[in-house]
């Protein structure tokens, strides 16, 4: 008797965790389906100014100024962006840009290497003090710093100039591309340097063969935020720089504003479309060191 209700019990004892693991399945399912409608919802809202602006660019004045608003315009136009690039300083601007952006990148992701390495690499005397100054100067608000940049630079009579503005942007983007890069080479074992000089390569050889080729991802993730973080710097080239043939298209834009009246919408949107052209350039040309260099200096700060 015991032996046949120990055979009917078999089938339901199965079933059990079979349905268990049928709920646990749905719960998992629905959590995903809730996750993604949250992420399309939060893409969504980044994404939105982004079409606004590129659709206010196509449509005709009468679309943009009409209290009806247009998602996409019936009749697009590119004459929005003829007008933005016949405006004066256009191309002065541009090159201005390009020149300062360039400059920086360059000289940030140098000086900010070799700070990071020194910082991650060797002990010596205010190590650990350096490195709560940096984090203490990220604190700082960039506003605060206007007036005592300024006055250096007139100092030194680099106000009005691209190089003025080129020192101004590595004062400020340093501390955070030397913090960045100091969790990069952290996180690389030291052994990896060890066992190439033991295998007969120097330590320069060990420094460009090891160190360079794996803290790569970590110098164009960077990079990435130098150049976004110089090309969209506006506060600083406004005050620095007082002659429209020297600014920077982040000045320029500001020309397209004024009151609500006469505010030109459709070649300010175009203007803007344009100035997010080179940022949108580099990061395609960079974007696959830049999903592993994001997360690779998280390891170790």
């Amino acid at each position: 008797m015991s032996t046949v209700t120990e055979v009917a019990r078999r089938p339901v004892a199965r079933a059990a965790p079979r349905a268990a693991s049928i709920r646990r399945d749905r719960r998992r399912r629905v959590r995903r389906a809730a996750w993604n409608v949250v992420g399309l919802a939060v893409f969504a809202v980044l994404v939105f100014p982004v079409f606004w602006m590129i659709s206010t660019a196509l449509k005709p004045d009468a679309e943009i100024n009409s209290l009806a608003p247009t998602w996409i315009s019936t009749a697009p136009t590119l004459q929005h962006f003829r007008d933005a690039i016949a405006r004066p300083y256009f191309w002065d601007t541009v090159k201005n840009s390009l020149i300062v952006v360039g400059a920086v990148v360059a000289l940030s992701m140098v000086v900010a290497f070799l700070a990071a390495v020194a910082l991650a690499k060797y002990r010596f005397t205010g190590n650990k003090l350096f490195v709560v100054l940096v984090i203490g100067i990220l604190m700082l608000p960039q506003a605060g710093l206007v007036i005592p940049l300024f006055v250096v630079l007139a100092r030194y009579g680099l106000t009005n100039e691209l190089m003025g503005l080129v020192l101004t942007h590595m004062v400020i983007l340093l501390p955070f591309a030397v913090w960045t890069l100091r969790g990069f080479i952290i996180g690389i074992p030291r052994e990896l340097e060890e066992a190439a000089m033991v295998d007969g390569s120097s330590r320069l050889g060990a420094f460009t063969r090891i160190l360079l080729p794996l803290v790569a991802p970590g110098l164009v993730a960077t990079s990435v935020f130098v150049f976004i973080t110089s090309w969209n710097e506006y506060i600083f080239a406004n005050v620095i720089l007082t002659d429209q043939a020297n600014q920077t298209l982040t000045v320029w834009l500001s020309y397209f504003t004024g009151t609500s009246r006469n505010t030109d919408w459709g070649g300010l949107m175009a203007a803007s479309t344009l100035t997010a052209i080179p940022v949108v350039i580099f990061f395609l040309l960079v974007q696959r060191k830049i999903a592993f260099g994001l997360t690779a200096g998280a390891v170790k700060a």
